[in-house]
């Protein structure tokens, strides 16, 4: 008998997650914002910050490591690099306010900041 009711709550707990985790990917997706444009950071040293709206294509080297960024269309990616996992290059672009590329072999941050259209006037660490 006591079973039947643990079962019972079991279902409401994991509904109620799923109910919620539905809520906050629905929020999340209705708030996010474009980025204006893309901070290039290489050994926490911010080398270029480039705006997402000029389509580029751009080498960056440093000591051997090679890694070529695009930017195209609002959005940009890693095009090539030469590490051995290709992290950087499978995750794709990327084109929205917060999101992030890391190379970890070559200390490479790419991160998409604010447009106009964001309703914040700066960003603390």
């Amino acid at each position: 008998m006591a079973l039947k009711g643990t079962r019972r709550n079991d279902i409401r707990l994991i509904a109620g997650l799923l109910l919620a985790a539905g809520i906050l990917a629905l929020f999340l997706h209705f708030t996010r914002t474009n980025g204006g444009s893309v901070r290039i950071e290489q050994d926490g040293v911010t080398t270029a910050v480039l705006p997402l709206d000029r389509d580029t294509r751009q080498t960056i080297e440093r000591d051997g490591d090679t890694n070529v960024l695009v930017i195209e269309n609002g959005a940009v990616w890693v095009e090539e690099a030469n590490c051995r996992d290709k992290i950087c290059v499978r995750q794709g672009a990327i084109r929205y306010t917060g999101q992030s590329i890391v190379c970890l072999p070559h200390k490479l941050v790419i991160t998409i900041e604010g447009g106009s259209d964001t309703p914040f006037d700066a960003q603390t660490r």
